[in-house]
């Protein structure tokens, strides 16, 4: 085998949690409330999943869409002129998927206080090619301790993603359709 051709089947190379984090910042306007008058939490998630795609893309150099959502939690509401910050970075990757960590923070537009944590979530994306097919991502390599633990964690609710989607798959089989 060439070592052109030896390349092609090999894993890329590794690239670090820093290659491809980033924050995305967005000023919060009456026109995202709900009824409460807070900003509503699919304005959140959008804000979540935009980041969190841009970093799934700069990651696996190409496009990669959502698989899932998972742990959105929501700790303090965000108000109108709060500056919202979302930050994202790839925690863990596999095959052709990747787990990317998000984290909201939100400061008032008008005031020097420091920006507090809103929410957090997991999203996994799959990398795809111009087909749409599922496509090899590079791993990450984790650089500092915090990065490593985010690994560990991702690794534990991968597996709990996955014991889950089975136990549905295996109850549905066991029963007759409705």
């Amino acid at each position: 085998m060439t070592d052109q051709a030896h390349a092609a089947h090999s894993e890329p190379p590794g690239k670090p949690t820093a290659a491809s984090r980033t924050t995305l910042s967005h000023i919060m306007t009456g026109s995202e409330t709900n009824l409460y008058g807070t900003v509503h939490g699919g304005v959140i998630m959008k804000l979540a999943d935009d980041a969190a795609g841009a970093v799934a893309g700069r990651h696996s150099e190409g496009p990669a869409v959502t698989a899932s959502m998972d742990e959105m939690v929501f700790l303090e509401p965000v108000r109108v002129g709060d500056l919202v910050h979302v930050k994202a970075q790839v925690n863990w990757t596999g095959r052709t998927s990747m787990e990317v960590g998000v984290r909201v923070l939100a400061e008032r537009w008008n005031e020097s206080t420091p920006a507090t944590q809103v929410g957090s979530a997991y999203l996994v994306f799959t990398a795809i090619d111009e087909g749409g097919k599922p496509r090899s991502v590079p791993p990450v390599v984790p650089e500092t301790d915090q990065d490593r633990r985010r690994y560990q964690e991702a690794q534990i609710r991968r597996t709990h993603r996955l014991a889950r989607r089975r136990a549905i798959k295996d109850l549905r089989a066991a029963r007759p359709a409705e």
